[in-house]
């Protein structure tokens, strides 16, 4: 008996000793690690929307399919926006940051996180799929076709990963739809 609380105190006084040393680190990494998470969400942005000089999170009511909203501002006058969204996409959520400019045109779209199948889905960030949604227009409804797009509003789906071409598809037009009901002509 005497034995199993002498064993008990040691395991105790080692996982307290690891729990303060992981704390410490914690605290240590904290602050690096969101430097880091917003130096990415800016160069997203930046990437996204050309433009602007700078961002600035902007203070409008946002709805379950938009994540945040920001301002892109050439001087003072604000050149479009780049809205996060999150779509379910085939293994769990999709986070896009999506360009749009003030003269109605979808800039750019940037991937932030995924958790898609790699070789799959885990393709949507690269430029062949990506960069379909350059100069898209916000007035019409994004489909996505698997085959050479036809039209305008057509999207290429990725080989193998329809759910994925889907949901990022879907990301892009709850931003394009954001913006047209909230913020289309809006003024700084």
């Amino acid at each position: 008996m005497k034995e199993n609380i002498k064993l008990g105190m040691i395991l105790l006084l080692i996982t307290g000793i690891a729990g303060l040393l992981l704390g410490g680190a914690y605290e240590i990494t904290k602050a690096p690690i969101a430097n880091s998470i917003a130096a990415d969400k800016q160069a997203a942005m930046k990437a996204i929307l050309p433009t602007a000089d700078k961002f600035e999170k902007t203070d409008v009511k946002i709805n379950e399919k938009i994540s945040e909203v920001n301002s892109g501002l050439k001087g003072t006058e604000i050149a479009g926006y780049a809205i996060k969204v999150a779509p379910k996409g085939y293994a769990g959520p999709v986070e896009i940051m999506v360009g749009i400019s003030n003269e109605g045109k979808v800039t750019g779209i940037k991937i932030l996180a995924h958790t898609e199948t790699p070789g799959l889905g885990a393709n949507a960030p690269e430029p062949k799929f990506s960069d379909q949604f350059k100069n898209k227009p916000i007035n019409e409804k994004l489909e996505v076709v698997k085959v050479a797009p036809s039209k305008d509003n057509q999207i290429q789906a990725i080989t193998g990963a329809t759910i994925t071409s889907k949901a990022v598809t879907l990301g892009v037009s709850d931003a394009i739809d954001f913006y047209n009901s909230s913020l289309k002509g809006a003024k700084k």
